[in-house]
């Protein structure tokens, strides 16, 4: 029994479909363009309405923080006897009560993150700008450029607010949204080229390549054999 196991076992490799694992590959890739078209769709629509994609991305960072907080909690109650036990439960309060107060008032919360965002890009653009003069390495226009994007941005968002927090929020996860379901995409197309490249190639080879490799190998003793006579 162990010996037919064993046997089994060295014949699984060489009882592989190229074809059949080809299909498998093709279909994933196929899944993960169709997921990146979702996405981008879902993009798309959130940018246009803008305010829906700030309250659903809202209640979806409540419920994440809800869901954080419960996991939170009962791994600090399994590790109870641990070093780290009322820490673990101090975040896992926070979380929680973050979560209910952003499902409760999605709007406020929406405000408060928009102006925490606001002066994170004010914040970086002025670092960003004073660190491009001062050092002035090879990307000093790169720098200067992101810098005063990133000031810019966070004074518009703040001379709007809280108006723009009806918008600011929806606008970046539709971004975000969009963006990665354009990589998925392109990843999905390359890797079908690349599938479809490398079943031409195996055609444009044919049965004769490896008969003709093998041919080449049982005529080799011969044309030894006749060097050695002569």
């Amino acid at each position: 029994m162990g010996a037919d196991r064993t046997e089994a076992k060295g014949a699984d490799p060489a009882n592989r479909d190229p074809r059949r694992e080809k299909k498998q590959l093709g279909r994933s890739f196929g899944a993960l363009t169709l997921l990146g078209v979702l996405l981008v769709v879902a993009g798309l629509v959130g940018l246009v309405y803008a305010g829906l994609a700030t309250l659903t991305s809202m209640f979806l960072f409540g419920w994440l923080l809800l869901i954080g907080g419960v996991v939170g909690l009962l791994h600090a109650v399994q590790s109870r006897k641990g070093n780290y036990f009322w820490l673990a439960v101090i975040v896992a309060a926070i979380n929680l009560a973050a979560g209910v107060v952003i499902l409760c008032r999605p709007q406020a919360s929406a405000e408060a993150l928009t102006m925490f965002a606001a002066l994170l890009f004010l914040t970086g653009g002025v670092f960003r700008l004073v660190g491009a003069l001062v050092v002035r390495g090879a990307n000093f226009g790169l720098a200067l450029v992101q810098g005063a994007f990133g000031i810019l941005l966070g004074v518009l968002i703040l001379a709007s607010w809280p108006g723009s927090s009806l918008y600011v929020i929806g606008t970046f996860f539709s971004l975000a949204l969009l963006f990665d379901g354009l990589s998925l995409i392109a990843t999905g197309f390359a890797a079908r080229r690349i599938l479809g490249l490398v079943s031409e190639d195996e055609a444009a080879r044919g049965p004769g390549g490896a008969g003709g490799a093998r041919q080449t190998v049982e005529n080799r003793p011969v044309e030894d054999q006749e060097r050695s006579n002569n």
